[in-house]
């Protein structure tokens, strides 16, 4: 009878065990296919845009979000930088470092603003730099925005969302946050990529990218 009661503990335990294990990181990289070009198109991308949509790749991985669970999202990148944004993901996921949620840009009818506002982790999007004519690394699909009301873009102080106004005070250094150092620093910077939060005229601390720029 013990025999049994034991052998009913353990099995407890390793199902216990099992349940509380990490779901293990799953990733990929992959061809925009019609349908998303078709979402793309107009929106996102436009025929006028410095690359082609043979030279974009969708990246599809897990992530951890603000309440600890286990969500998959995409961003659009640029062929030659998508193994190395797939590999931050895989250094994110591996700490579990949370981001709020990760779709492509369309879903915001190619609002930056929009998708700032939602709190959106971003990658491509042809458009140029603001109050400027010349194109974003975005619109290259060589930079990626991580959780851009945690990490606000900042000039004189301020910023154009109200919800990153907390975030003007970077320390202490809080959950989703972009510093100097930290876990999601240290994820692109593995793979040889800027942050924003280095610049200094101006602040971009959700910003990082291949050029550093």
């Amino acid at each position: 009878m013990r025999f049994l009661v034991l052998l009913g503990v353990l099995a407890l335990c390793l199902v216990a065990a099992a349940a509380a294990a990490p779901t293990p990181f799953r990733g990929a990289v992959a061809p925009i296919d019609r349908a998303l070009a078709a979402r793309m198109t107009g929106v996102s991308w436009r025929p006028s845009c410095p690359v082609s949509l043979r030279d974009l790749r969708v990246v599809t991985a897990a992530h951890w979000d603000f309440d600890g669970r286990v969500r998959t999202g995409r961003v659009i990148v640029h062929q030659d930088v998508a193994a190395d944004v797939l590999s931050a993901l895989r250094r994110l996921y591996a700490a579990r470092f949370p981001v709020r949620r990760m779709v492509p840009v369309d879903a915001y009818g190619g609002s930056d603003f929009r998708s700032i506002e939602a709190d959106n982790t971003s990658a491509f999007n042809c458009r140029y730099v603001d109050g400027r004519r010349r194109w974003s690394e975005h619109a290259y699909g060589r930079a990626i925005d991580v959780n851009p009301i945690e990490n606000p873009f900042v000039s004189g102080g301020r910023t154009s969302h109200p919800a990153s106004v907390p975030y003007l005070d970077r320390t202490p250094c809080r959950s989703g946050m972009a510093c100097p150092g930290n876990t999601l620093v240290r994820a692109f910077a593995a793979v040889g990529w800027g942050w924003g939060g280095d610049w200094a005229s101006v602040k971009d601390y959700q910003h990082f990218s291949a050029s550093g720029r």
